[in-house]
């Protein structure tokens, strides 16, 4: 009864945690999502929010960090309990970093925003934005629903946000050249699609933790067609 008892309780306390975790991946998506929404529309008032909510994100980091420490020091988690455990902490780490780069965008968004209109370079961010935020949420789903099935498909689309930025870059080395006066927007809006590229690299992290989670493979650097064997076996 003893014994059932505790893994009753460990079992409680980790879905506890993975609720948590859940909460955080929606507060930092809807960070990505105000920030890039306020660079169309010039909202500087949501660009304080999203600045104001990274102390948030933060502070959940560190509440979930000590969490997952304090579940393992009870109940001696192992094996693949143990591996949830962990890799939870490293999810944790990714939606932090999530935050942070909403929080990049929405202070590059202020400059933008802030300045003469004439100067800033006309460059399509909202496609790899929609992008990012899709793969970002799909991650955090196949996390709640402990379904690896979408992991290959989320790095096959970080591989076409990557190509996207890189397109972006080309394009902004071009404006540079033609006029210098746009230099000094050019770079924030880099830095911007810079960080909605690197948001992608989140997500695909994530995906790959829940087939660690769920099938016990490490396949963070052997490439998308063993992430996708490692998901879908048995």
């Amino acid at each position: 009864m003893v014994n059932k008892h505790t893994f009753t309780q460990f079992d409680t306390e980790l879905d506890g945690l993975q609720k948590r975790l859940l909460e955080m991946g929606g507060l930092v998506v809807q960070q990505l999502t105000r920030a890039v929404d306020a660079l169309d529309s010039g909202d500087l008032a949501a660009i304080d929010a999203v600045i104001a909510d990274d102390r948030r994100v933060n502070e959940q980091e560190v509440a979930l960090d000590e969490a997952c420490i304090e579940l393992i020091a009870r109940h001696a988690p192992q094996a693949g309990d143990l591996r949830m455990v962990m890799t939870m902490v490293q999810m944790v780490t990714d939606l932090e970093r999530v935050g942070d780069e909403a929080k990049k965008i929405a202070k590059a968004g202020r400059h933008i925003i802030d300045s003469d209109a004439v100067f800033v370079p006309k460059v399509e961010l909202r496609h790899i934005a929609s992008m990012a935020v899709d793969l970002l949420q799909r991650s955090l789903d196949a996390f709640a629903r402990m379904d690896p099935s979408s992991s290959p498909e989320i790095a096959r689309k970080d591989k076409e946000v990557d190509a996207i930025f890189k397109g972006i870059t080309r394009q902004l080395i071009t404006y540079m050249m033609e006029d210098p006066r746009l230099i000094t927007r050019a770079l924030d809006v880099l830095f911007i699609a810079k960080s909605i590229e690197r948001v992608g690299d989140h997500a695909k992290n994530i995906a790959e933790y829940v087939v660690y989670m769920v099938k016990g493979r490490d396949v963070r650097h052997e490439g998308i067609e063993a992430l996708e064997r490692a998901a879908t076996r048995n």
